[in-house]
Order: C-alpha cells, then structure tokens, then sequence
C-alpha cells in the first residue's frame, strides 16, 4: 500500500479542510422539520381563521410524508445530473422560499401548496444530507451523523415548544415564517462551497482540493437498489418509524386536548416527544458503529412503543409526560436508519441510491398514517382503532429492522448476479 493510500485512510481533524461544508451541513439539518412542528400545534389556530376542519388536518399531517416520498424518488436522479452540493443549494432556496411565503396565504389551498414547496426543498435535504456526509467525512461518519441527527431533532424539537408562545404574542403568522432564516442562512456556506467546487473544475475531486479524503459519490449506481434485501429492510424500519412519528406528531395535541389538555400543555407534549428523540440521537449513530448487529436496539423500541400507546389510549392524562417521554423513545430506528445508510454501503453512489430509496419508499408507506389515524378517529369516535394502526406498523418495524440490521452491504445483492451468488463481504 502507498504512502497516499495510507495517508487518505487515517482519520482526520474532523474540520480539518471541511469546516465550511460542516457548516452547511449543520444548518441545513436544522431546518429538515422546521416546517411540520412549526405548523402542527398552531393547526387549530389557523384552522378557525383560515377555515378547515379535521380533514384537512389530517391533510397537512400526510403532506410532510407524501413531499418527502417524492422527494427520495427524484433525488437520486439530480444528484446524478447536476451533483450533491448543488441540489442541496437548491433545496434549501425552496424550503426558505415556501417558509417565506406560506404565512402571507390566506386560503387553504394556497397554504397547502407552499407547505408543499418548504416539505419538498426538505426532503431533498433529507436524502442529499447521508451522501454528503459520505463525500466529505468519510473517515468521521459516526461523529458527523451524530451531528447532524442532533441538529434534525434541534429542528424538530423548539419550533414545538415555541410555536404557541411565538403565535400568542405575534400572531400564527409571525410563528410560521420566522423559520425562513435558517435556510437562507444554510444557503450561503452552500453557495461558497459549490462556488469553490466550480472554481477548482467539475473534475476535481474533494480529496485533490483537501476539502475531504478521496470519494467519488456521484459515479453512476451499477447496480438496481430495490434487488436488495438491504433496501427493502432499510425501507421497511424507515417507513413505519416515520408514519409513526408524524402521526403522533399531528395529533398529539388532538389526544391529549380531548382528554383535557390545555393547548399550550399539547403543544408542549409534542416539543417533549420531539426532544426524547434528540437523546436517542446521541446514542444511536455510535451503537450502529460499534455493534455489528445493532437489532436488539429495535427491539428496545418495540417495546417503548407498545407501553407508550397503552398509556396514551388509556389513561393519557394520567402520566402524560411519562407516556410521550417512552412513545418518543421508540424512534430512534430514525436515527439509526440514517446511520445505517453509510454503514450498508459501500460507495458514494450506493449511500446516494439507498438514502433515495429508503426516504422515497418508506415515506410513501408512512404518508398513510397521519391520515388514516385521522380518519379512524373520526370513524369510530375514539382511539382504539388508530392505535390499532400504529401496532401494525411497529410490528412492520421488528421484522424489516431484523433484515436491515444484519451486516452486510447494499452492493453485494443490488444486481441480478450478485443475489442469485449470494451476498459477498468485504473481510
């Protein structure tokens, strides 16, 4: 092995030549759930002025999942097209622009369409974040992955807690576009970063400029991503996990209120809910890099999540703060879903082609439950048949968590000849 090669495996400063693109990377996760927490406690608010009923809530609960499946389905193609940092440029540009202009809207429709516009740029970003941290960390992915998961929380977690004071004292206007400044401020290290990719010529790569050790992530996949079981698990604890999450993020404020509840105490449920998950965010991405077979860590959340819906569906103000803290411990297949996308691959390309394929299917499955828990409740008058729905799902979870969990890598079985081989590691 040459003295390059060796020098390009050790690890490095983790800002060492990337503090720019650490930045970015940063920002940009703040603002990847900003637009759904900021929305769900004022719903009721803004559904009495504007004029909508539970419907459309459960509209606006669907509607993050749905953009987000979209948004895994196309993303892949422009990362190939048009490359990682500029469409992470672009995404940004539409999530500022949809935060920005969503409030001014006075009709539902307009209100769902620009909600439309900031889910999109944010699912972008969802699928894009991985690969680039592939790209330009690869030596670091456990710490920078804990990063960045810490940041979504961050993102998920105040824009709950503040929502209602900010709209109390400014009105729900103000508390739904105050969120604009976090893209924008993601934008500019973006557009220093593919200024200086531009400058340097498309063909340089990040190693050459001592941006990051060398990785090529926008070669062409070779391979079909939905051949592999890898995939197919990944999507599978993704998308149940995710259609879990926004159901309890939409209508938390609904169970709790009927139960009882202040508005301001919901809301406060749904910040609580969001912050557990920035816990399991410190844990989860360093038990994927150590533990070979991180499964008993789904298991944990199998567990959390069945006391965590009996306690909500049968005497939820009894210990709500002790129900929202277990249910909120159940995601953390979030967290090690995004880890295990650079763990479960092999190249660039395949980081980029699992994040698109687990983000496009798994929220395409998860866009059904804020809804369908929506319209069970409004079927049956209570909640037994929508916790019902969430059963399901976790089952979902324990069985494709046991799939995507085995070690073994994305690569080996996204062609015809390497499944019909059998799967082949790296030893």
């Amino acid at each position: 092995m040459s003295e390059a090669t060796r020098a390009s495996e050790r690890p490095r400063s983790l800002i060492a030549g990337r503090l720019v693109v650490l930045v970015a990377i940063v920002l940009s996760a703040l603002t990847l759930r900003t637009a759904v927490t900021s929305l769900t406690p004022l719903l009721d608010e803004i559904g009495r002025d504007v004029g909508f009923d539970s419907a459309v809530v459960g509209l606006f609960g669907m509607l993050p999942t749905a953009m987000f499946a979209v948004a895994g389905i196309l993303t892949p193609r422009f990362i190939r097209r048009f490359g990682l940092e500029v469409v992470v440029l672009v995404s940004m540009a539409m999530t500022a622009a949809g935060l920005a202009v969503r409030p001014l809207m006075s009709g539902t429709a307009a209100l769902l369409v620009f909600s439309a516009l900031a889910l999109g740029g944010m699912g972008i970003g969802n699928v894009v974040v991985p690969p680039l941290v592939k790209r330009y960390f690869p030596d670091r992915i456990g710490a920078v992955s804990t990063i960045y998961i810490l940041c979504v929380q961050i993102g998920t977690m105040v824009p709950a807690l503040i929502a209602v004071p900010l709209s109390d004292s400014h009105g729900w206007r103000v508390s739904l576009g105050v969120w604009a400044l976090l893209p924008i401020a993601a934008m500019l290290p973006w557009l220093t970063v593919v200024a200086g990719r531009r400058r340097r010529g498309s063909d340089t790569s990040p190693a050459a400029s001592g941006d990051a050790p060398s990785i090529d992530p926008d070669e062409a996949p070779v391979g079909q991503v939905w051949r592999s079981p890898v995939a197919w698990g990944m999507a599978g604890m993704f998308g149940m996990t995710s259609l879990i999450t926004y159901s309890m993020f939409t209508w938390i404020p609904k169970i709790l209120t009927e139960a009882g509840a202040s508005t301001g105490f919901a809301g406060s449920m749904v910040a609580l809910f969001s912050a557990v998950g920035f816990l399991a965010a410190l844990g989860a991405p360093s038990l994927c890099i150590r533990i070979a077979n991180p499964y008993p860590v789904v298991l944990a959340c199998g567990v959390s999540y069945l006391v965590g819906f009996a306690g909500l569906l049968w005497a939820p103000m009894s210990a709500s703060i002790v129900w929202i803290v277990v249910v909120g411990l159940g995601p953390s297949t979030f967290p090690m879903a995004l880890t295990l996308i650079n763990l479960r691959t092999r190249t660039g390309a395949g980081s980029a082609a699992l994040s698109g394929f687990t983000q496009g299917l798994g929220y395409a499955v998860a866009c059904i439950g804020p809804l369908m828990f929506g319209v069970l409740h409004d079927a049956t008058g209570g909640w037994t048949w929508p916790f019902a729905l969430l059963l399901v799902a976790v089952c979902v979870i324990l069985v494709a968590g046991w799939v995507a969990c085995k070690p073994r890598f994305l690569e080996d079985s996204w062609t015809a000849d390497s499944v019909d081989a059998g799967p082949r590691h790296t030893p």
